[in-house]
């Protein structure tokens, strides 16, 4: 037996598809507003896991401009039909609003990392979709939505089957299960003349769970189970909270496993906050003499440490050969040459700057997520700002409006109002540590530099804490107070938030969108935390 730790996919990687084809295991995970959309890895044995390519062209245009934070591609869903992949996964326009304003599409391949058909659009009910293959039959599932006054947003798992040529609904739409409390996530799969309803469970926060039903034909009726397959609501000391949107999978050697998103949080002092984003994670599985699926070690709670069936032979590496490539990502579009060059200097990256960290529409930003509680990032940036309207740096992000940047920038010159008078030439170049929330946007320090050539730039985070510091005659300098880095997080705040921190860098120009700020070096270094005895996980922060 194999040994994994969960979460086997760390960092952002929530609302895990599962499907094994052969000896392969294959993820694929949400990407939201970011690119590339819908991550998928692989795995031979369920414990080490690599990226494995993503599914190009699933937003038509390959833009999500305008899109809100928290928006974009949520809850892909992989199935295999015998002869290829299939995703589907719905686009979501509008958050937190009555309407989520969303379109549900289906593409297709015959390798996970190869090439996806153009998406189509089906019956778009709600997110969170998911196919079913049935004896040559296709059936997709959806959370249907009530938008309207009184209505529920949550009203129930409802199944439509559709053509498999032209994905033309058939039929009617079934409702299958409605419940007090909010389920969606609807997954199914057929054993011993059992259909199972595996269900997504009271919300993505902490009171997550997966629910499952059964029914004898596919249309219902469906009888809930009594208790929920899997949660950590009711334990909030459990190392993995959050535990929830299942999907159930068969091994070559007949036992089960369940991939299922969690999350690992900080605790500070205003509460637990998960910094990583929602992570996954991977079960054992058994089924009890009532025909139910039951965790393996009994009860519902989430392990650290599962065993798993042993392979030893390993898998052959996937080639990157494009620079800006995983681990990178961007925002709501992907890199492209007019902003993020790697050819006219090598071994250096130059952004052209363009709007600004608060713009949901052409951002000049790379990102690699933070996947531990402790990490390091740091980078060599070179540029000659002349006017505050330009800036450049390294940066600390979760969204439009909680996000942490130390930017070589431009000043007044010492002693000089804050006027704006950047025309008249004179100034200076300074560091600039700004910290974004919801409430505000504040400038934390403001330390010259000399500019003449290239800067180092730095940050630490020690788990709530962020320590922003640059390199100065071979030494680092701080910048700056240490700031709250739990405020990158899922849980600050009162809107809804469904990613995860990350770490990188970004340049803007909000005037003439042409200067340029060329980096090298970067480096993002994420710790494991140290494993006690039992599987827990030892992290150090300050409150």
């Amino acid at each position: 037996m194999t040994v994994l730790r969960n979460p086997v996919i760390r960092g952002f990687a929530p609302d895990p598809s599962l499907v094994r084809v052969g000896d392969w295991y294959y993820v694929a995970t949400s990407s939201f507003e970011w690119f590339p959309t819908i991550p998928i890895h692989r795995s031979r044995d369920l414990a080490h896991w690599e990226y494995a390519g993503h599914v190009r062209g699933a937003v038509p245009g390959d833009s999500l401009a305008g899109v809100p934070d928290s928006g974009g591609v949520w809850a892909p869903s992989l199935s295999w039909d015998g002869e290829r992949f299939w995703m589907v996964y719905t686009i979501v326009r509008s958050v937190g609003t009555a309407y989520f304003d969303l379109d549900t599409y289906v593409t297709t391949a015959t390798e996970a990392d190869g090439k996806w058909s153009a998406p189509r659009r089906v019956a778009s009910h709600g997110f969170d979709p998911a196919l079913f293959h049935d004896g040559g039959r296709l059936w997709l599932l959806n959370l249907q939505n009530d938008h309207r006054p009184g209505g529920d947003r949550f009203a129930g798992i409802v199944l439509t089957e559709l053509d498999r040529a032209t994905l033309a609904p058939l039929g009617e739409t079934h409702l299958l299960l409605q419940h007090e409390r909010l389920i969606e996530g609807p997954k199914l799969l057929r054993r011993d003349g059992w259909y199972y309803l595996v269900l997504a469970e009271g919300g993505t926060g902490f009171q997550h769970g997966v629910r499952v039903a059964r029914g004898r034909t596919i249309t219902g009726p469906y009888e809930l189970d009594d208790a929920p397959l899997l949660t950590s609501r009711d334990d909030p000391s459990l190392p993995l909270q959050k535990a929830g949107h299942a999907e159930l999978v068969e091994t070559p050697d007949g036992s089960w496993v369940m991939s299922h998103l969690a999350a690992r949080p900080l605790r500070t002092p205003d509460g637990p906050r998960c910094t990583l984003g929602r992570e996954t994670a991977i079960q054992a599985v058994t089924w009890d003499t009532d025909g139910w699926p039951r965790l393996r070690q009994g009860g519902p709670h989430p392990l650290v440490e599962v065993d798993v069936p042993t392979r030893s032979d390993p898998a052959p590496p996937i080639a990157r050969p494009e620079p800006l490539s995983w681990p990178w990502s961007t925002l709501r579009g992907y890199p492209d040459p007019s902003w993020a060059d790697t050819a006219g200097r090598p071994g250096w990256i130059r952004l052209r700057g363009r709007q600004g960290p608060e713009s949901l529409w052409a951002q000049s930003l790379l990102a690699q997520r933070v996947t531990e509680h402790r990490a390091e990032a740091e980078v060599t940036v070179e540029a000659a700002p002349r006017t505050f309207t330009q800036a450049a740096g390294l940066v600390l992000w979760y969204d439009t409006r909680s996000y942490l940047t130390l930017d070589l920038t431009w000043a007044e010159p010492d002693g000089e109002p804050q006027r704006g008078q950047q025309w008249r030439g004179a100034g200076r170049t300074v560091l600039s540590l700004v910290e974004r929330d919801e409430q505000d946007l504040r400038q934390v320090a403001l330390v010259d530099v000399d500019a003449r050539g290239p800067v180092t730039l730095g940050v630490t985070v020690d788990g709530a804490e962020a320590r922003f510091w640059y390199v100065r005659a071979g030494t680092r300098t701080p910048v700056g107070p240490p700031l709250d880095f739990s405020r990158l997080s899922d849980d600050h705040g009162s809107r809804l938030r469904f990613t995860g921190a990350f770490a990188g860098i970004h340049a803007r120009d909000l005037v003439d969108a042409a200067f340029t700020a060329d980096f090298t070096g970067f480096r993002l270094t994420c710790t494991p935390p140290v494993t006690m005895l039992g599987g827990a996980e030892l992290t150090r922060h300050h409150g």
